[in-house]
């Protein structure tokens, strides 16, 4: 329970997610407002119209994600000029590994490749990260504090639930977070203590896709507020109708499940596309993890799961938990008991 695991896309709904939460009700932000309105260099590109609600819920025509360690890698396998040289200058300052450190002109050239990436020709769901690489930014321009601040003053500190951070290699000790995989391919080292997610490690390790650490118990904490309609240990942080709005599904007419951020149970249920369990009540929601995380909460039942694997050390070819199906299982095994 007092491991910190990498969240991975948990992020989402434990940092983004959130964040949006506060600026909604803050009135800072509109559901239905062009995203451009808050993120002024969408203005005078494709991405002009789309709306927070569209990409809260992965229904605005993104890709689903850009690589952009690629673009640093020459053929030889050497990194390219002004991308990442081994030690730190006044022009290589945001660090990726104790051993690699990249320019510090390359975080504008990854957010000019989300303004210009193309739109999906089709409309429809796509799982994209692309909308929450942004979110940090929003939210620093929005109410003038940066985004960590904003999460533990508006969140984790009134939650009691410190281990969730960026970066936990400034406040805990490495044997406290669980190493994730064992990166052969751009940073050649075993990732530990720093985020799994190639994008979010080259954000310094910021992002609002990716780069959460927590306990279990602390993100449990969080999933209740959201369980318990915004209310925790005597204290209302979120308004019940937001909860309301941010967990609902947006889309069921154009057949997207997405709620706000959350994921929610398939329209049509099959145990095969699953990982939620058969039993999941139709206002459930949740996430999973690329490492292998999971949290799910179920209102109509009062059931909270987090689980935490680390399903990419050494490697992330490691596929079971998929093949074999282990969250849908265990998640219904927790109905089936309760039953």
């Amino acid at each position: 329970m007092d491991d910190l695991y990498d969240l991975a896309s948990i992020t989402k709904i434990s940092a983004a997610t959130p964040a949006v939460m506060k600026l909604y009700e803050m009135n800072l932000l509109q559901l239905d407002a062009p995203l451009a309105n808050y993120y002024p260099a969408f203005k005078r590109s494709n991405k002009s119209a789309i709306t927070v609600r569209e990409v809260l819920a992965h229904n605005a025509r993104l890709k689903a994600w850009i690589p952009f360690w690629r673009n640093t890698v020459k053929k030889n396998g050497r990194f390219k000029a002004r991308t990442l040289r081994p030690d730190s200058t006044a022009k290589y300052p945001v660090q990726v590994t104790e051993n690699l450190w990249l320019h510090h002109k390359y975080r504008d050239k990854m957010f000019k490749a989300i303004r210009r990436s193309p739109l999906n020709e089709k409309p429809g769901y796509v799982y994209s990260d692309l909308s929450f690489y942004l979110w940090p930014d929003i939210v620093r321009s929005l109410t003038g504090v940066d985004f960590e601040t904003f999460l533990s003053q508006q969140f984790y500190n009134r939650l009691g639930a410190a281990s969730l951070s960026y970066n936990p290699v400034r406040k805990y000790p490495l044997w406290r977070i669980v190493p994730t995989e064992r990166d052969t391919f751009f940073r050649k080292t075993l990732l530990h203590g720093r985020v799994h997610d190639e994008g979010a490690g080259m954000l310094d390790g910021v992002s609002g896709h990716a780069g959460l650490f927590g306990a279990a118990n602390d993100l449990a904490k969080l999933m209740q507020l959201y369980l318990n309609g915004g209310t925790y240990g005597g204290e209302q942080i979120l308004n019940p109708q937001t909860i309301v709005e941010f967990t609902r599904c947006q889309y069921c007419d154009q057949g997207v499940r997405r709620a706000l951020g959350f994921d929610r149970p398939l329209l049509e249920y099959s145990d095969k596309e699953s990982y939620v369990a058969r039993s999941a009540g139709p206002h459930s929601f949740g996430h999973t993890g690329y490492t292998g995380t999971y949290t799910w909460a179920d209102p109509d039942n009062g059931l909270l799961l987090v689980f935490f694997t680390n399903r990419v050390y050494p490697t992330r070819d490691n596929r079971k938990i998929t093949e074999l199906s282990i969250r849908r299982r265990l998640h219904q095994v927790l109905y089936d008991a309760v039953k």
